[in-house]
């Protein structure tokens, strides 16, 4: 009898909605192939939500996505929305919905692709065989630290105000997911924080230094947020896993991501201590392309290798969509973000359509 699972789907805003098709049809094409069941359930988020219900993330999507086994999200936000209030911004439906389903941990991959090592623009001897995950906490720090917004002073002048915080608690559950994440791979984890300056980091750096002596099978580093960044660019070889916090990971992921020349082909996976998950590609909505079919669905489909691997327990298959994406790719295959001399341009539609070609044979 087949493995049944419930997904939500969330194709949000711009190019969402073409990429989260190619992504669907992908997932029957591995229904078929490991005797899977998925029963898909669409439901609105970000723009696209304010657009229908006057708010980012409705009551009813968070429902949904509770009862769900696993959530796969496309991309939100456009222009159309740049003028609104924060709160009532589409950035604010995802928020939302990470704190609504207590998703603390962000895992995001860059890999170097072999067939797209050129269109990284460093050198191929410094990106060449580059493998990094980054852990970064999702629900805290300077996003959701309290006090926050703008006030005026005394003298008639404006502050603004927000505030890093992290308890022992937040710091130790977001350590231990980045330690066993590193005993999957290389055990090796380096610790970013600014605790020369920071009294949070501080915090941070001794959590995560007790913590370390449970795993004394990791080796564990520390570096400044500063010298991390510059040592991506000088040296990405040298680092495995890496765990940070909300702001320098946000930073520092985008960095590890353009290592491998597009942003357009990495996933991302946002988990919690139990419930659905929330999988996602790190690139942005892309109102330019919105509906012209130039979209680049390789990352929305990653993101649901990503969503088997981590969210529904299925490895086979997570292998069976990666492996498939480097063979359409070695194929000769591209759309227009990771174009290159002598390869075969394609939209988003046809894009999926190699790749399940491929994926069928």
């Amino acid at each position: 009898m087949a493995q049944q699972y419930r997904i939500t789907l969330l194709p949000g805003d711009g190019i969402g909605p073409e990429i989260m098709a190619v992504a669907v049809d992908v997932l029957k094409v591995v229904e078929k192939k490991f005797d899977l069941q998925f029963e898909f359930q669409e439901a609105l988020i970000g723009g696209a939500a304010i657009d229908a219900t006057g708010e980012p993330l409705p009551a009813a999507t968070l429902d949904v996505c509770r009862n769900s086994d696993a959530v796969l999200l496309a991309a939100i936000g456009g222009y159309k929305w740049d003028s609104l209030p924060s709160h009532l911004r589409p950035e604010a439906g995802l928020l939302g919905l990470r704190a609504g389903l207590e998703l603390f941990a962000n895992l995001r991959p860059a890999k170097i692709i072999p067939q797209l090592i050129e269109a990284s623009t460093l050198k191929r001897e410094i990106v060449e065989g580059v493998d990094i995950m980054v852990v970064r906490e999702l629900t805290g720090g300077i996003y959701f630290g309290k006090p926050r917004g703008i006030f005026e002073t005394e003298t008639g002048q404006k502050r603004g105000v927000n505030t890093m915080a992290y308890t022992e608690s937040e710091i130790d559950r977001i350590g231990r997911v980045a330690f066993e994440t590193a005993r999957k791979r290389q055990s090796k984890l380096c610790s970013v924080d600014k605790s020369n300056v920071l009294e949070v980091s501080q915090l941070w750096r001794d959590r995560i230094t007790k913590l370390g002596a449970e795993y004394p099978d990791v080796e564990l580093t520390h570096l400044y947020v500063d010298n991390a960044a510059m040592q991506l660019l000088r040296a990405p070889k040298q680092f495995d896993t890496i765990v940070t916090g909300n702001l320098f990971g946000d930073i520092l992921s985008d960095a590890a991501a353009m290592l491998t020349g597009s942003i357009g082909m990495l996933p991302s996976a946002s988990l919690g201590a139990s419930g659905p998950g929330v999988f996602e590609p790190v690139h942005g909505s892309a109102p330019d392309i919105a509906g012209q079919d130039k979209a680049n669905p390789l990352a929305q489909v990653l993101s649901a290798a990503m969503m088997l691997r981590y969210g529904l327990n299925q490895g086979a298959a997570a292998d069976f969509l990666e492996k498939g994406v480097l063979q359409v790719l070695q194929n000769g295959a591209r759309t227009g973000d990771i174009m290159s001399v002598g390869m075969q341009l394609l939209g988003c539609r046809a894009m999926g359509e190699a790749l399940i070609q491929v994926l069928e044979e």
